[in-house]
């Protein structure tokens, strides 16, 4: 009872109003929003927390329930969930280094006339629900068709050498394969290049 009444006035409120808001019945607006929560939190899961209050409203107005944007934030509110920011721009190349550079024999002929003589690499990065990995890919020409890739939480020589190693295990390549990519430091480490000449 001592705790109502200090309820009440640090609330500023009586305790005959209080007693009525407290068996006052939820209105139609409270009820319609404890049913549009779970979809709320469900949209915000399964976007793994990329969903603005734009897209919230969408799924919400995709389940047959009027909804705006302001609604939307109020609903994410009482539902618990935000968006997670993430980095929209990893760098993947670093060619300021003293490695040997190759010469570059392509000079943008992508052209090819026959398999396993031309394989492209590159590096880039993909949210995944273990966060950013980095990814490196080796792709045939000829067929545009990768033959070999690596993933991992660091950008370093072993990560192209882990997919250029899968390229050669599942395509045998003859010798004279010209290997082109940027001019990262990992495509430029000595033990990639001696990889590359074995």
């Amino acid at each position: 009872m001592y705790t109502i009444v200090l309820l009440c006035q640090v609330m500023r409120v009586s305790q005959s109003g209080y007693y009525s808001w407290r068996k006052r019945e939820k209105s139609t607006r409270q009820i319609e929003n404890e049913n549009l929560i779970p979809i709320v939190k469900r949209a915000s899961r399964e976007s793994r927390e990329s969903y603005g209050t734009r897209r919230i409203s969408e799924e919400i107005e995709a389940n047959g329930t009027r909804c705006g944007r302001y609604r939307a934030r109020t609903l994410m509110n009482l539902a618990g969930v935000s968006v997670r920011r993430r980095k929209k721009f990893k760098v993947t190349t670093d060619s300021k280094h003293n490695l040997p550079i190759a010469e570059n024999l392509l000079e943008r002929n992508f052209k090819v006339a026959a398999p396993d003589r031309v394989w492209v690499s590159d590096i880039t990065y993909v949210w995944t629900s273990e966060g950013w990995l980095y990814l490196a890919v080796v792709l045939d020409l000829f067929h545009r068709k990768i033959v070999g890739w690596s993933m991992s939480n660091r950008i370093n020589k072993q990560l192209v050498m882990d997919a250029l190693q899968m390229g050669i295990w599942h395509r045998h390549p003859a010798p004279g394969l010209i290997f082109h990519s940027d001019r990262g430091s990992q495509y430029c480490s000595h033990d990639f290049l001696k990889m590359l000449k074995r």
